[in-house]
């Protein structure tokens, strides 16, 4: 669809991804490797943590995403429309909580995207070079159906998500972990320079 709008579902996904984009580096961008990898207790994430766990869970399910679009007929859709399990799992395990609410409810990272240990400054950049083949790949779904075109999971290899779930699972999913590496920069004890 190179000469039509997108569709409502997909401008908003890019222009949450490009928000993200703004958080990771209004957090991490000047940060020494100390500050990017301080964690404000043994069993939390650091800042860095948070960045690399994004990066790897979405260049994780691009590929998954975009297979499932291949040789699909052209059928754009204004909205993404998750059914109920996805909405579920999707308000419970992925959106951050609202201002002001604790984390409902928690859930192990699956082992392919458990964060490395000390992160190296450059995983803001490959967030941010993520997060353009996200977009690019955005764009793409955009001429179709995204409701009705399934992938498999990468991580749960039972589970299929349609393709809209699994935009929506990128962008929330950043949305959390960097309101979470926010909350470590705010943490008494963060490092400061």
């Amino acid at each position: 669809m190179p000469d039509s709008p997108l569709p409502a579902w997909a401008t908003l996904a890019i222009a949450e991804l490009h928000g993200c984009d703004r958080s990771a580096n209004e957090l991490a961008r000047n940060l020494s490797a100390e500050q990017l990898n301080w964690r404000p207790a043994p069993d939390a994430w650091s800042i860095g943590q948070c960045l690399h766990h994004l990066y790897v869970a979405t260049e994780q399910y691009l590929p998954a995403m975009a297979k499932a679009l291949d040789g699909r007929p052209v059928h754009p859709v204004q909205a993404i429309t998750p059914g109920w399990l996805s909405r579920f799992f999707l308000r419970n395990y992925i959106a951050p909580p609202p201002p002001g609410e604790p984390v409902k409810a928690r859930a192990r990272a699956p082992r392919q995207i458990v964060p490395a240990v000390n992160v190296d400054p450059s995983v803001l950049d490959q967030l941010l070079r993520i997060n353009d083949a996200a977009r690019d790949l955005f764009r793409r779904a955009a001429s179709f159906d995204v409701n009705r075109i399934r992938f498999q999971n990468p991580f749960v290899p039972l589970v299929r998500f349609t393709v809209g779930t699994g935009v929506e699972v990128i962008w929330k999913h950043q949305r959390r972990h960097l309101q979470q590496a926010e909350r470590v920069r705010k943490s008494p004890g963060f490092p400061r320079e």
